[in-house]
């Protein structure tokens, strides 16, 4: 049996400032990133961890750095990298975006995942190429696995290992540190955490960009 901690990056300022943030924005976290990361190390850096996977994206590898101080394998993969959102990356909100970003969400609710914004990928894309993501975990001797992804990224991963329609992606939360433990008996992933944030708990947080 194996264990599989799926965490999202810590908050950086395009998250507060609602700038969209996909595959094409290479973003740092901001200090409330690093101290999410902190205390996330804190309170699971005493597992031994046989790897730690992550995006190319910077933000998840400082989510990670306090866990890579230690000798673990880096394995990282462009397949966990942030969805896609074309000509929106690094796009500020504003009315018109929100409606076409809304209408694309709606059409992957109903079963249309090949819609996607203008030189983005669309759900099947994303879905595509988080398969192989999928194969790697099962076929893994490492028996203690650290993950860290992005928000999209990783509710589609997330279907996938158990087994649901990503259609159903919205439904599982994605809070910055929020963290998915899943065991794997061989056959089939067991969920035994949900976007947990009890690393968090009771913790105060300097809230200066």
């Amino acid at each position: 049996m194996k264990s599989i901690y799926v965490v999202r990056h810590g908050q950086t300022d395009f998250n507060i400032r609602q700038v969209v943030q996909g595959r094409g924005v290479n973003s740092d976290l901001n200090a409330t990133g690093y101290q999410q990361a902190k205390y996330l190390f804190e309170h699971y850096g005493h597992i031994l961890f046989d790897v730690v996977y992550t995006s190319k994206l910077t933000r998840t590898h400082q989510t990670m750095a306090d866990f890579l101080q230690k000798p673990i394998p880096h394995e990282v993969r462009d397949n966990l990298d942030e969805i896609d959102w074309g000509i929106f990356e690094g796009v500020e909100h504003h009315p018109a975006l929100q409606e076409r970003y809304y209408d694309i969400i709606t059409s992957w609710k109903h079963g249309d995942l090949t819609n996607k914004i203008e030189g983005g990928e669309s759900a099947q894309d994303l879905k595509d190429r988080l398969l192989p993501v999928v194969e790697e975990l099962k076929q893994s001797s490492y028996k203690n696995i650290l993950l860290c992804t992005h928000g999209r990224t990783l509710r589609v991963l997330v279907c996938l290992l158990l087994g649901k329609p990503i259609e159903e992606m919205d439904s599982f939360s994605h809070d910055n540190t929020g963290l998915y433990k899943f065991y794997y008996d061989g056959n089939q992933f067991h969920l035994e955490l949900e976007n947990d944030l009890s690393h968090l708990d009771s913790k105060e947080f300097n809230l200066s960009k």
